[in-house]
């Protein structure tokens, strides 16, 4: 059995050289330090799953053409309370931001805001665009779905129907409260990280073609080298929704409003673009404007903590906000280093070297 003690890479060492890969392969440098400080922020905050195990991935899809370095959102449709922008297929790290920013301009003028983001690159971790919105005082909804990703089963069906299709809400109290989630049982980074030796998975996070459930990462991956690229197109299974026929509304609605309604096209049927692509429909509220700010904090704060008193179901436990854990895991790794398995970082390391990216010893 291979051994899997996770390597600790420093933070910013760790960000320089996701930069350095995201420069060689043809962003410019604000584009690469943008994308490596998103993938950063992901595995600090402990949604490895969204962090720079990615890299090897992201590399692979700009090459293709799949995601273009460069790009600006295009507004679409603009009803100063509302709008439509086109990401291009742009990394999500630039287009995602720059709709989040229009949402909070938009939201500080008018009390509230809802902006639709269509054919953006994959965006990452939804919580950091709450975290944006969070900064600027305001309460935020982010539906999200990926066109052209079909992962997920269904509740009651075995075939995969939905993306993971992620849903995140930002609450402006102190501490924030940041609710960030995959509507699948696991996100699929999970998988990925869990088929680079990682955390394994829960055993009923995945369904096989005959209804049995399964925690194995070839259940949706089929087989792979140890080091290298994961495919879920050559796996026959599937990811389950989470709580059953809850989880599996939610990813639907994320389905129909980040997909249908913004036109970037939901998680299927697959057609022949040859690329997956994010849709995000954001809703920003600006409590200022509704005249209610200081009552709405005290009672929102006053909520919070009459919550976390309750008494914990196991000795010595302790009941969280949502947003709390990753706040701690941020404070602790900046202080100990980023903890990434030895397969996912050899395949970091595989990629800086073919593009002639130095790897610091």
């Amino acid at each position: 059995m291979a051994d899997y003690q996770p390597v600790l890479i420093g933070a910013r060492p760790l960000a320089d050289l996701v930069g350095n890969i995201f420069r060689a392969n043809g962003c410019d440098a604000a584009e690469a330090e943008r994308i490596a400080e998103h993938l950063l922020g992901a595995n600090l905050a402990g949604h490895d799953s969204h962090g720079v195990a990615r890299v090897p991935r992201y590399v692979e899809w700009q090459q293709a053409g799949y995601v273009v370095a460069g790009q600006q959102a295009e507004v679409v449709t603009d009803g100063g309370a509302f709008a439509l922008l086109d990401g291009h297929y742009g990394f999500g790290q630039t287009v995602a931001p720059q709709a989040t920013a229009m949402g909070i301009e938009r939201a500080q003028q008018h009390g509230t805001a809802i902006i639709a983001l269509r054919n953006a690159g994959h965006v990452g971790r939804i919580g950091a665009y709450a975290e944006q919105a969070l900064a600027a005082g305001l309460i935020s909804i982010h539906f999200v779905n990926v066109a052209g990703s079909v992962l997920v089963a269904p509740f009651g069906g075995t075939e995969r129907r939905f993306s993971t299709a992620p849903f995140s809400v930002g609450v402006p109290t102190d501490p924030p409260v940041v609710l960030d989630f995959a509507t699948s049982h696991v996100a699929e980074g999970k998988v990925l990280v869990a088929s680079n030796g990682g955390k394994p998975l829960p055993p009923d996070a995945l369904i096989e073609p005959d209804g049995r459930l399964s925690g194995d990462p070839h259940t949706l991956y089929g087989e792979y080298d140890q080091v290298g690229p994961r495919n879920p197109a050559n796996g026959l299974g599937a990811i389950r929704a989470f709580g059953e026929h809850k989880g599996s509304g939610l990813a639907f609605m994320c389905e129909l409003l980040a997909g249908a309604f913004t036109g970037g096209g939901c998680s299927g049927p697959i057609d022949a673009r040859g690329r997956i692509a994010n849709g995000m429909l954001s809703i920003y509220i600006s409590p200022r404007h509704f005249g209610t700010e200081a009552a709405f904090k005290q009672a929102a704060e006053d909520y919070v903590t009459w919550v976390k008193s309750c008494r914990p179901s196991k000795p010595g436990g302790e009941v969280l906000a949502p947003g709390e854990t990753e706040a701690r895991l941020k404070a602790e790794r900046l202080a100990n280093g980023v903890p990434l398995q030895p397969d996912t970082w050899a395949g970091i390391v595989g990629c800086a070297r073919k593009l002639g990216v130095t790897v610091p010893s």
